[in-house]
């Protein structure tokens, strides 16, 4: 493919560029599930690019993000606790997926709570700078997260102390 001849001001010929057309149908800097992986098993830089841009890291996420992440995951884990304590009382589990695995299968209800839990935090700290829906990075969704177990807690615990 070649472009048409470029002039300058005073109307002379520059240069014929012809430009060989070397890319491939896929784009390769796109964002798959082989790209998400082998850059969350392998990362290969700490900082930037240039010079000025080394003091940035890349595939190093900040610490909060390490104390959020643990602290969701125990508190699943003591969600899993007061919701097995209150199905004891006579409560109801009101995850239609968890109430099933607890009907049928309970003997993997703390497996699946925490698995799901785990791999929900997993995505949510690998993806954490990356922009959702173009408004909010994905940091805040797992903030959000966290305030909502805070609260289940609470209410679990007031449950608890009320009517158990």
């Amino acid at each position: 493919m070649t472009e048409p001849l470029d002039r300058d001001a005073a109307g002379g010929t520059l240069a014929v560029a012809a430009i060989i057309e070397r890319r491939r149908a896929v784009d390769r800097r796109r964002v798959t599930l082989r790209s998400f992986l082998k850059g969350g098993l392998t990362p290969r830089r700490r900082g930037g690019r240039r010079a000025d841009e080394q003091h940035l890291p890349i595939d190093w996420h900040e610490p909060y993000l390490l104390f959020l992440a643990l602290t969701i995951l125990l508190l699943s884990v003591a969600d899993a606790f007061l919701t097995l304590t209150l199905i004891m009382g006579g409560a109801q589990e009101a995850n239609p997926l968890l109430a099933f695995v607890l009907r049928d299968h309970p003997e993997l209800f703390a497996v699946l709570k925490m698995g799901l839990t785990g791999s929900g935090v997993l995505v949510l700290v690998a993806v954490a700078r990356a922009r959702l829906f173009r408004i909010m990075r994905a940091g805040i969704v797992l903030q959000g997260v966290f305030v909502a177990y805070v609260a289940l807690i609470a209410y679990e615990w007031w449950l608890l102390r009320t009517f158990v």
